[in-house]
């Protein structure tokens, strides 16, 4: 088999070629190459070594498919120690990305030149992980630790002008890379030029203040991550240890790392991503429809947002609004919104303005006429809704799809009022639109699998992660949702504050804990989902009580400062209200409910088993094609911690026998109608397997 690493002698260049499409990742079948290709260059006639990349991108990380298998040799700390310790001097070309072992690599070169246009970065620590081939020893020797951890706490990439600034890079060009890499070469040639170890230098020592500062910030920021402190002491130990002590501290980092369950949840929702994205029957070479030009009917703050995340794709929208003052009203807000992206250095002004250009208003319904997708993005009812899909129907060119955001309303009801229900499919973008990544994808009845594959595809365009959903009442994210909040405002009427509620799911690692999470998004948004439903469906009364109450009396949340809790008008920062308090006193002795100490493990596990409980009936309908289609949802969607791997993968941590004895032991303590266990659930405990055994054997 043809070696994807190549070496060749060219005048005094020893030019080391990786071509391992698509991205150059470091395979075994890489690291033998390099290994090889390194043991020549010092035999032979050159007097510098040069390693360029073909393709797109330099290495761009690691081989994915080789997660979760022992390591096989070369293992990189070795090779890469290898390259360092090379007598001739190693130049790195690098274009598009260097990530991870890639930028390891790198930096085990003795020098580094890029195009303009690269990136590099070490994002192990989206994993779980810290970068395990002498990224935490060698970065800090070049940049300082301080900015050394910034970098790899975060795990963003920066531009080859920040890395030049930060000493990674020593040269950029703007033209053709392999010629700039080879004048530079011959230029070190001339000059003499001998390697420059990284692992020879010294860096700074902290001091313990600023140590100590670093560690606070670092640790405020992660919200529970493992990954992040380790990365603080491996890169602080680079100042107080030799080159060998500090690798080996870090070898033994990444080893307690990759083995916890922090680093598999996180690799789990790596490929649950990726997964979420495939149709498990529609070939990947469905042919897709070709979309241009989008229109959107509803210029509120979710159809403003859905506009701006085509316009910042480079996809002209036509924003549709029932009479002037509603659009100038609604373009007003995405005006504000990319002023706010400005203010905060996200986007320049001339960036923003060509957005904003993209987008057109109009009052005319007949401004859709040849848009190849149209979006319906107006309130929650659904005769509104179908009203809106027959003037579509009758308005649209044929083959144009046709789009509901709905967050609740069937979507096979919304088709059937069309001619065309194949066209017809729903795309539940969540709120901040602009802002949020997840795309719940719709898949009715009639939906044409060309419709869906094309959505699917254009989802990525516009940077979303796609999830499918078949119909059901609030789909994936908003059906589990349900639940979720049902025990979190339970747990509150039977004895707890929103704050002791909130602050156990902080502390499990949510975003913002549930009753908070009302208040962002207003509390009449659920107030009016309930209005519409029959009695039966609404759910248990004693749950959302309190919550009525304060819609009642116009506390609905943040818009009006407060609902739950008080918001100061400024800065919007939450205070537990002694009013609230009152007020669910008064309604538990009003229902006949005795309030009683609830726990944080009490509050953990109703609200979280609820949720898992829901997941697996979602699964076992068929609703969901995977649980990591789930997963992905509450991750990008709700505020769950990637670190925990999203509500299904954390079942299989927790154990499914003792989730199901738990909901069991709570619809014997709590209430039967509210804990009846997913039969789902019931069968897998039966069968002595996991959820992800399951999924995989399905």
């Amino acid at each position: 088999m043809t070696s994807p690493v190549s070496y060749s002698l060219e005048g005094r260049i020893g030019v080391i070629r990786i071509n391992n499409p698509p991205v150059n990742a470091l395979s075994q079948a890489v690291r033998a190459g390099l290994e090889d290709a390194i043991k020549a260059a010092q035999q032979d006639a050159s007097g510098i070594v040069l390693i360029i990349c073909d393709g797109r991108s330099f290495v761009a990380g690691a081989d994915i498919t080789e997660f979760g298998k022992p390591p096989m040799e070369p293992f990189l700390p070795d090779l890469l120690g290898a390259i360092e310790r090379s007598a001739k001097p190693v130049v790195a070309a690098i274009h598009g990305t260097a990530l991870g072992g890639g930028f390891e690599l790198a930096l085990a070169s003795h020098y580094r030149c890029a195009l303009r246009s690269a990136k590099v970065g070490l994002p192990e620590v989206k994993l779980g992980l810290l970068p395990g081939a002498g990224g935490t020893q060698r970065l800090p020797r070049i940049t300082g630790i301080g900015p050394a951890i910034q970098m790899m706490t975060s795990g963003a990439p920066i531009s080859a002008s920040d890395a030049l600034t930060a000493g990674v890079v020593d040269k950029i060009f703007d033209g053709e890379l392999e010629a700039g890499a080879r004048a530079w070469c011959d230029e070190l040639l001339s000059a003499d030029t001998q390697p420059r170890r990284t692992s020879d230098r010294s860096v700074d020592a902290l001091t313990d203040e600023e140590l100590a500062a670093i560690r606070a910030q670092v640790a405020k920021r992660a919200r529970g991550q493992i990954a992040p402190m380790e990365i603080v002491e491996a890169a602080a130990a680079a100042a107080t240890k030799s080159f060998e002590e500090g690798m080996k501290l870090e070898r033994e980092a990444f080893m307690r790392l990759i083995q916890g369950e922090q680093s598999a949840a996180l690799r789990h929702l790596f490929f649950a991503e990726r997964e979420a994205a495939k149709i498990s029957d529609i070939p990947r070479d469905t042919p897709k429809r070709d979309i241009q030009t989008i229109g959107i009917v509803g210029g509120g703050t979710m159809g403003g947002g859905i506009a701006m995340s085509f316009a910042n794709a480079g996809i002209p929208v036509t924003l549709i609004e029932v009479n002037d003052e509603a659009l100038e009203r609604g373009l007003g807000i995405i005006d504000k919104n990319y002023g706010i992206t400005v203010s905060k250095g996200k986007l320049t002004e001339e960036a923003a303005a060509e957005r904003r250009q993209r987008i057109v208003g109009s009052t005319d319904f007949s401004d859709l006429a040849s848009v190849d997708l149209v979006i319906e993005a107006v309130f929650e009812n659904l005769e509104l809704k179908q009203d809106i899909f027959r003037r579509l129907d009758e308005t649209c060119k044929p083959g144009a799809i046709l789009a509901t955001n709905t967050s609740y309303q069937d979507v096979n009801a919304i088709a059937l009022v069309t001619a065309r229900p194949g066209d017809v499919i729903g795309l539940h973008f969540f709120s901040p639109a602009n802002i949020m990544k997840l795309l719940e994808v719709v898949r009715g009845e009639k939906t044409a699998a060309d419709v869906l594959a094309t959505c699917m595809a254009l989802a990525k365009k516009i940077r979303k992660v796609p999830v499918m959903s078949r119909v059901c009442y609030g789909f994936i994210g908003n059906r589990m949702l349900q639940d979720y909040g049902r025990e979190a405002q339970l747990c509150v009427i039977e004895g707890g504050t929103p704050d002791s509620v909130d602050s156990a799911m902080e502390a499990f690692g949510m975003a913002m804990g549930p009753l908070a999470v009302f208040d962002l998004a207003g509390m009449d948004v659920g107030y009016k989902a309930r209005e519409i439903l029959p009695d039966d469906q609404k759910g248990d009364p004693r749950a959302y009580r309190v919550a009525d109450v304060l819609v009642e009396a116009g506390r609905l949340g943040q818009k009006t400062g407060a609902g739950m809790y008080r918001y100061d008008p400024d800065t919007r920062r939450r205070e537990p209200d002694p009013e609230v308090l009152k007020i669910i006193e008064r309604e538990a002795g009003a229902l006949g409910i005795k309030r009683r100490n609830i726990d944080d493990k009490e509050v953990h596990d109703r609200i979280l088993f609820a949720l898992i409980n829901e997941g697996m009936n979602i699964l076992d309908e068929r609703i969901a094609q995977r649980p990591g289609d789930i997963d992905v949802v509450y991750v990008y969607g709700y505020g769950f911690p990637a670190h925990r791997g999203g509500p299904m993968h954390y079942a299989d941590v927790v154990g499914l026998p003792v989730i199901l004895e738990t909901i069991r032991s709570f619809r014997e303590t709590l209430s039967a109608e509210n804990w009846t266990p997913s039969p789902l659930l019931e069968r897998l405990v039966e069968q002595g397997t996991t959820l992800s055994e399951w999924a995989r054997n399905r």
